[in-house]
Protein backbone atom coordinates (compact mmCIF):
# COMPACT_ATOMS: atom_id res chain seq x y z
CA UNK A 1 0.00 0.00 0.00
CA UNK A 2 1.64 3.21 -0.77
CA UNK A 3 1.25 6.54 1.36
CA UNK A 4 1.93 9.93 -0.52
CA UNK A 5 2.09 13.10 1.64
CA UNK A 6 2.38 16.09 0.01
CA UNK A 7 3.40 19.41 2.07
CA UNK A 8 5.66 22.21 1.22
CA UNK A 9 6.95 22.31 4.58
CA UNK A 10 10.30 19.77 5.32
CA UNK A 11 9.63 19.64 9.21
CA UNK A 12 5.73 18.69 7.91
CA UNK A 13 7.28 16.05 5.55
CA UNK A 14 9.56 14.11 8.19
CA UNK A 15 7.12 14.31 10.96
CA UNK A 16 4.32 12.58 8.73
CA UNK A 17 6.39 10.29 7.08
CA UNK A 18 7.42 9.10 10.03
CA UNK A 19 4.03 8.67 11.64
CA UNK A 20 2.73 6.95 8.29
CA UNK A 21 5.63 4.07 7.97
CA UNK A 22 4.08 3.28 11.50
CA UNK A 23 0.92 2.40 9.90
CA UNK A 24 1.65 -1.41 8.59
CA UNK A 25 5.26 -3.19 7.76
CA UNK A 26 3.69 -3.32 3.86
CA UNK A 27 3.19 0.42 3.37
CA UNK A 28 5.58 2.48 1.11
CA UNK A 29 5.89 6.12 2.06
CA UNK A 30 6.25 8.80 -0.55
CA UNK A 31 6.86 12.83 0.30
CA UNK A 32 6.63 15.69 -1.77
CA UNK A 33 7.05 19.34 -1.27
CA UNK A 34 5.64 20.30 -4.62
CA UNK A 35 2.20 19.62 -5.59
CA UNK A 36 2.48 19.54 -9.22
CA UNK A 37 5.17 16.94 -9.02
CA UNK A 38 3.60 15.17 -6.88
CA UNK A 39 -0.20 15.17 -9.07
CA UNK A 40 2.52 13.80 -11.83
CA UNK A 41 3.31 10.73 -10.00
CA UNK A 42 -0.25 10.62 -9.09
CA UNK A 43 -1.05 10.10 -12.34
CA UNK A 44 2.19 7.69 -13.13
CA UNK A 45 1.02 5.50 -10.37
CA UNK A 46 -2.25 5.87 -8.50
CA UNK A 47 -1.30 5.71 -4.16
CA UNK A 48 -3.63 4.05 -1.77
CA UNK A 49 -4.10 7.15 0.20
CA UNK A 50 -2.99 10.70 0.01
CA UNK A 51 -2.73 13.39 3.05
CA UNK A 52 -1.98 17.00 1.72
CA UNK A 53 -2.16 20.52 3.21
CA UNK A 54 -3.92 22.95 1.95
CA UNK A 55 -1.70 26.12 1.58
CA UNK A 56 0.69 25.06 -0.57
CA UNK A 57 2.20 26.99 -4.00
CA UNK A 58 1.32 26.08 -7.50
CA UNK A 59 -1.12 24.18 -6.44
CA UNK A 60 -3.48 24.43 -3.28
CA UNK A 61 -4.67 21.84 -1.23
CA UNK A 62 -8.25 21.98 -3.59
CA UNK A 63 -6.36 21.74 -6.19
CA UNK A 64 -4.78 19.13 -6.29
CA UNK A 65 -7.77 17.18 -4.85
CA UNK A 66 -9.84 17.99 -7.28
CA UNK A 67 -7.04 16.85 -9.78
CA UNK A 68 -6.43 13.34 -8.24
CA UNK A 69 -10.20 12.56 -8.28
CA UNK A 70 -10.10 13.43 -12.41
CA UNK A 71 -7.69 10.52 -12.65
CA UNK A 72 -8.85 7.05 -13.54
CA UNK A 73 -9.28 5.44 -10.35
CA UNK A 74 -9.27 8.66 -8.30
CA UNK A 75 -12.91 8.86 -6.75
CA UNK A 76 -11.64 5.73 -4.90
CA UNK A 77 -8.47 6.68 -2.99
CA UNK A 78 -8.88 8.13 0.63
CA UNK A 79 -7.66 11.63 0.89
CA UNK A 80 -6.98 13.66 4.03
CA UNK A 81 -6.62 17.10 4.06
CA UNK A 82 -4.52 19.15 6.59
CA UNK A 83 -5.85 22.50 7.37
CA UNK A 84 -5.76 24.85 10.23
CA UNK A 85 -8.11 25.58 13.10
CA UNK A 86 -11.31 27.68 12.30
CA UNK A 87 -11.17 27.22 8.55
CA UNK A 88 -14.57 26.09 7.67
CA UNK A 89 -15.06 27.23 4.73
CA UNK A 90 -11.66 25.71 3.22
CA UNK A 91 -13.01 22.28 4.86
CA UNK A 92 -16.69 22.68 3.13
CA UNK A 93 -15.27 23.36 -0.46
CA UNK A 94 -13.01 20.49 0.45
CA UNK A 95 -15.85 18.24 1.21
CA UNK A 96 -17.63 19.53 -1.99
CA UNK A 97 -14.79 18.01 -3.75
CA UNK A 98 -14.11 14.73 -2.51
CA UNK A 99 -11.91 14.77 0.68
CA UNK A 100 -12.52 11.90 2.51
CA UNK A 101 -11.35 13.13 5.96
CA UNK A 102 -9.30 15.96 7.71
CA UNK A 103 -6.50 17.24 10.53
CA UNK A 104 -5.86 19.90 12.06
CA UNK A 105 -2.57 21.66 12.51
CA UNK A 106 -0.42 21.23 14.65
CA UNK A 107 -1.13 17.39 14.03
CA UNK A 108 -1.63 15.15 16.75
CA UNK A 109 0.62 12.15 15.92
CA UNK A 110 -1.63 9.30 17.75
CA UNK A 111 -4.95 10.80 15.67
CA UNK A 112 -2.87 11.17 12.11
CA UNK A 113 -1.55 7.38 12.89
CA UNK A 114 -5.46 5.87 13.63
CA UNK A 115 -6.72 7.63 10.94
CA UNK A 116 -4.36 6.51 8.38
CA UNK A 117 -4.79 2.88 9.87
CA UNK A 118 -8.59 3.09 9.38
CA UNK A 119 -8.43 4.35 5.66
CA UNK A 120 -5.97 2.39 4.41
CA UNK A 121 -8.33 -0.66 6.31
CA UNK A 122 -10.99 0.74 3.87
CA UNK A 123 -8.75 1.31 0.51
CA UNK A 124 -7.61 -2.17 1.18
CA UNK A 125 -11.70 -3.34 1.89
CA UNK A 126 -12.35 -1.58 -1.36
CA UNK A 127 -9.41 -3.13 -3.62
CA UNK A 128 -10.30 -6.57 -2.38
CA UNK A 129 -14.15 -5.97 -3.13
CA UNK A 130 -12.73 -4.54 -6.13
CA UNK A 131 -11.07 -7.73 -7.38
CA UNK A 132 -13.67 -10.03 -6.21
CA UNK A 133 -16.63 -8.24 -8.77
CA UNK A 134 -13.74 -8.44 -11.36
CA UNK A 135 -13.23 -11.94 -10.35
CA UNK A 136 -16.78 -12.67 -10.21
CA UNK A 137 -17.87 -11.06 -13.86
CA UNK A 138 -15.13 -13.25 -14.97
CA UNK A 139 -16.77 -16.18 -13.28
CA UNK A 140 -20.35 -14.99 -15.46
CA UNK A 141 -18.64 -14.66 -18.52
CA UNK A 142 -16.68 -18.11 -18.59
CA UNK A 143 -20.55 -19.39 -17.13
CA UNK A 144 -22.05 -17.45 -20.24
CA UNK A 145 -19.52 -19.09 -22.51
CA UNK A 146 -19.97 -22.98 -21.91
CA UNK A 147 -24.01 -21.71 -21.99
CA UNK A 148 -23.67 -20.53 -25.55
CA UNK A 149 -21.35 -23.23 -26.59
CA UNK A 150 -23.85 -26.31 -25.52
CA UNK A 151 -26.81 -23.88 -27.36
CA UNK A 152 -24.16 -23.74 -30.11
CA UNK A 153 -23.88 -27.82 -30.11
CA UNK A 154 -27.44 -28.23 -29.99
CA UNK A 155 -27.40 -26.20 -32.93
CA UNK A 156 -25.35 -28.20 -35.05
CA UNK A 157 -27.13 -31.81 -34.11
CA UNK A 158 -30.41 -30.42 -34.82
CA UNK A 159 -28.91 -29.68 -37.95
CA UNK A 160 -26.81 -32.85 -38.65
CA UNK A 161 -30.24 -34.77 -37.81
CA UNK A 162 -32.28 -33.02 -40.40
CA UNK A 163 -29.13 -33.01 -42.76
CA UNK A 164 -29.13 -36.78 -42.28
CA UNK A 165 -32.69 -37.46 -43.59
CA UNK A 166 -32.44 -34.52 -46.36
CA UNK A 167 -30.20 -35.27 -49.83
CA UNK A 168 -28.77 -32.25 -48.62
CA UNK A 169 -24.90 -32.09 -47.31
CA UNK A 170 -23.03 -31.20 -44.49
CA UNK A 171 -20.99 -29.13 -47.04
CA UNK A 172 -24.59 -27.08 -48.20
CA UNK A 173 -25.10 -25.81 -44.18
CA UNK A 174 -21.62 -24.70 -43.62
CA UNK A 175 -21.88 -22.89 -46.89
CA UNK A 176 -25.14 -21.00 -46.49
CA UNK A 177 -24.60 -19.96 -42.92
CA UNK A 178 -21.56 -17.67 -43.93
CA UNK A 179 -23.23 -16.44 -46.99
CA UNK A 180 -25.93 -15.35 -44.78
CA UNK A 181 -23.02 -13.59 -42.33
CA UNK A 182 -21.65 -12.45 -45.20
CA UNK A 183 -24.82 -10.53 -46.51
CA UNK A 184 -25.50 -9.57 -43.11
CA UNK A 185 -22.35 -7.91 -42.53
CA UNK A 186 -22.60 -6.30 -46.09
CA UNK A 187 -26.12 -5.00 -44.95
CA UNK A 188 -24.35 -3.35 -41.97
CA UNK A 189 -25.14 -5.50 -39.11
CA UNK A 190 -23.22 -5.09 -35.87
CA UNK A 191 -20.76 -8.11 -35.89
CA UNK A 192 -22.43 -9.70 -33.01
CA UNK A 193 -25.71 -10.16 -34.79
CA UNK A 194 -23.57 -11.67 -37.96
CA UNK A 195 -21.83 -14.13 -35.67
CA UNK A 196 -25.57 -15.43 -34.14
CA UNK A 197 -26.75 -15.33 -37.75
CA UNK A 198 -23.89 -17.88 -38.48
CA UNK A 199 -24.75 -20.08 -36.05
CA UNK A 200 -28.31 -20.37 -36.41
CA UNK A 201 -28.99 -20.43 -40.29
CA UNK A 202 -27.98 -24.22 -39.89
CA UNK A 203 -31.08 -24.42 -38.33
CA UNK A 204 -32.97 -23.42 -41.49
CA UNK A 205 -34.41 -26.94 -42.98
CA UNK A 206 -34.55 -28.32 -39.06
CA UNK A 207 -38.31 -28.76 -39.60
CA UNK A 208 -37.66 -31.40 -42.46
CA UNK A 209 -37.39 -33.98 -39.29
CA UNK A 210 -41.36 -34.01 -39.50
CA UNK A 211 -41.61 -34.38 -43.83
CA UNK A 212 -42.29 -37.94 -44.27
CA UNK A 213 -39.21 -39.49 -46.24
CA UNK A 214 -41.36 -40.92 -49.53
CA UNK A 215 -41.97 -36.85 -49.78
CA UNK A 216 -38.55 -35.68 -48.54
CA UNK A 217 -36.44 -38.26 -50.14
CA UNK A 218 -38.31 -38.61 -53.33
CA UNK A 219 -35.60 -38.33 -56.60
CA UNK A 220 -38.42 -36.29 -58.99
CA UNK A 221 -40.60 -33.33 -59.12
CA UNK A 222 -43.26 -33.21 -56.13
CA UNK A 223 -47.01 -33.90 -56.71
CA UNK A 224 -48.92 -30.29 -55.65
CA UNK A 225 -49.91 -32.37 -52.57
CA UNK A 226 -46.70 -33.95 -52.34
CA UNK A 227 -45.43 -30.09 -52.17
CA UNK A 228 -48.48 -29.03 -49.33
CA UNK A 229 -47.13 -31.33 -47.37
CA UNK A 230 -43.30 -30.15 -47.90
CA UNK A 231 -44.39 -26.28 -47.50
CA UNK A 232 -45.16 -27.56 -44.07
CA UNK A 233 -41.39 -27.76 -42.48
CA UNK A 234 -41.17 -24.13 -42.28
CA UNK A 235 -43.95 -24.06 -39.41
CA UNK A 236 -42.60 -27.70 -38.13
CA UNK A 237 -39.07 -26.00 -37.63
CA UNK A 238 -40.55 -22.97 -35.56
CA UNK A 239 -42.72 -25.18 -33.40
CA UNK A 240 -39.45 -27.19 -32.71
CA UNK A 241 -37.32 -24.37 -32.06
CA UNK A 242 -39.89 -22.02 -30.30
CA UNK A 243 -40.33 -20.35 -26.95
CA UNK A 244 -36.33 -20.82 -25.74
CA UNK A 245 -35.19 -18.09 -23.95
CA UNK A 246 -31.67 -18.63 -25.95
CA UNK A 247 -31.11 -15.81 -28.52
CA UNK A 248 -30.05 -18.09 -30.87
CA UNK A 249 -32.44 -20.56 -30.71
CA UNK A 250 -35.23 -17.45 -30.93
CA UNK A 251 -32.89 -16.94 -34.23
CA UNK A 252 -32.89 -20.67 -35.47
CA UNK A 253 -37.04 -20.17 -34.94
CA UNK A 254 -37.45 -17.10 -37.02
CA UNK A 255 -34.86 -17.86 -40.20
CA UNK A 256 -36.93 -21.95 -39.84
CA UNK A 257 -40.02 -19.96 -40.05
CA UNK A 258 -39.44 -17.34 -42.64
CA UNK A 259 -36.50 -18.27 -45.44
CA UNK A 260 -39.01 -19.70 -48.08
CA UNK A 261 -40.97 -15.90 -47.93
CA UNK A 262 -40.72 -14.45 -50.77
CA UNK A 263 -40.19 -10.69 -51.36
CA UNK A 264 -42.89 -10.27 -53.69
CA UNK A 265 -45.70 -12.36 -51.74
CA UNK A 266 -45.80 -15.26 -53.72
CA UNK A 267 -43.53 -17.09 -50.81
CA UNK A 268 -44.89 -19.65 -47.68
CA UNK A 269 -45.74 -20.86 -45.19
CA UNK A 270 -46.86 -16.91 -44.99
CA UNK A 271 -47.31 -15.12 -47.92
CA UNK A 272 -45.38 -11.90 -46.45
CA UNK A 273 -44.16 -9.43 -48.61
CA UNK A 274 -41.50 -6.97 -48.86
CA UNK A 275 -39.81 -5.54 -45.21
CA UNK A 276 -42.95 -7.55 -43.40
CA UNK A 277 -40.72 -10.45 -43.67
CA UNK A 278 -38.16 -10.52 -40.99
CA UNK A 279 -34.89 -9.55 -42.20
CA UNK A 280 -33.36 -13.18 -41.15
CA UNK A 281 -35.31 -14.68 -43.49
CA UNK A 282 -34.72 -12.60 -46.45
CA UNK A 283 -31.27 -13.33 -46.01
CA UNK A 284 -31.28 -17.05 -45.74
CA UNK A 285 -33.45 -16.56 -48.88
CA UNK A 286 -30.55 -15.98 -51.17
CA UNK A 287 -27.91 -17.57 -49.34
CA UNK A 288 -29.97 -21.16 -49.33
CA UNK A 289 -31.34 -20.71 -52.58
CA UNK A 290 -27.85 -19.60 -54.24
CA UNK A 291 -26.20 -22.68 -52.83
CA UNK A 292 -29.35 -25.12 -53.66
CA UNK A 293 -28.54 -24.17 -57.24
CA UNK A 294 -25.16 -24.75 -57.39
CA UNK A 295 -24.99 -28.08 -55.43
CA UNK A 296 -25.21 -31.44 -57.75
CA UNK A 297 -27.67 -33.93 -56.21
CA UNK A 298 -28.69 -37.39 -57.27
CA UNK A 299 -31.79 -35.66 -58.91
CA UNK A 300 -29.69 -32.70 -60.52
CA UNK A 301 -27.17 -31.45 -62.00
CA UNK A 302 -25.85 -27.87 -60.48
CA UNK A 303 -25.99 -24.34 -61.87
CA UNK A 304 -22.55 -22.82 -62.57
CA UNK A 305 -21.66 -20.23 -60.07
CA UNK A 306 -22.99 -17.41 -62.66
CA UNK A 307 -26.10 -18.94 -63.50
CA UNK A 308 -26.69 -18.60 -59.71
CA UNK A 309 -25.49 -15.69 -59.63
CA UNK A 310 -27.68 -14.21 -63.03
CA UNK A 311 -30.91 -15.79 -60.80
CA UNK A 312 -30.77 -13.97 -57.86
CA UNK A 313 -30.38 -10.41 -59.97
CA UNK A 314 -33.19 -11.73 -62.21
CA UNK A 315 -35.12 -12.42 -58.91
CA UNK A 316 -34.02 -8.53 -57.47
CA UNK A 317 -37.49 -7.28 -55.58
CA UNK A 318 -39.69 -10.24 -56.70
CA UNK A 319 -38.37 -13.62 -55.18
CA UNK A 320 -35.16 -11.87 -52.96
CA UNK A 321 -34.51 -8.12 -51.02
CA UNK A 322 -32.61 -6.23 -53.53
CA UNK A 323 -30.84 -5.35 -50.60
CA UNK A 324 -29.82 -9.10 -49.88
CA UNK A 325 -28.86 -9.44 -53.55
CA UNK A 326 -26.69 -6.39 -53.55
CA UNK A 327 -24.79 -7.67 -50.70
CA UNK A 328 -24.52 -11.20 -51.21
CA UNK A 329 -22.90 -9.78 -55.05
CA UNK A 330 -20.48 -7.56 -53.46
CA UNK A 331 -19.10 -10.21 -51.42
CA UNK A 332 -18.50 -12.57 -54.61
CA UNK A 333 -14.81 -13.34 -54.23
CA UNK A 334 -15.72 -14.41 -50.05
CA UNK A 335 -18.46 -16.34 -51.54
CA UNK A 336 -16.17 -18.42 -54.31
CA UNK A 337 -13.80 -18.75 -51.33
CA UNK A 338 -16.41 -19.94 -48.81
CA UNK A 339 -17.48 -22.65 -51.77
CA UNK A 340 -13.67 -24.06 -52.45
CA UNK A 341 -13.29 -24.53 -48.27
CA UNK A 342 -16.56 -26.08 -47.67
CA UNK A 343 -16.71 -28.07 -51.10
CA UNK A 344 -19.09 -31.65 -50.98
CA UNK A 345 -17.35 -34.58 -50.13
CA UNK A 346 -19.58 -36.58 -51.68
CA UNK A 347 -21.37 -37.64 -48.13
CA UNK A 348 -22.31 -36.15 -44.71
Amino acid sequence: MRIMIVDDNDTNLTLFEQIAKRVAEDVVVTCHPDPIEALQNATASLPDLVVVDFMMPGLDGHQLLEAIRLLPGGRDVPIIMITAAGERQVRHRALELGATDFLTKPVDATEMRVRLTNLLALRRSHLAQKNRNKWLAEEVRKATSAITAREHELIVRLSRAAEFRDPETGGHIQRMAHFSRMIAAGLGLPDDQCDLILKAAPMHDVGKLGIPDAILLKPGRLTDEEFSVMKRHPSIGHAILDGSESDLIRLGAEIAYYHHEKYDGSGYPFGLKGKDIPLTGRIVAVADVFDALTSTRPYKTGWTVEEAAKFLETGRGTHFDPACVDAFLAAWPDILATRARFADDGGH
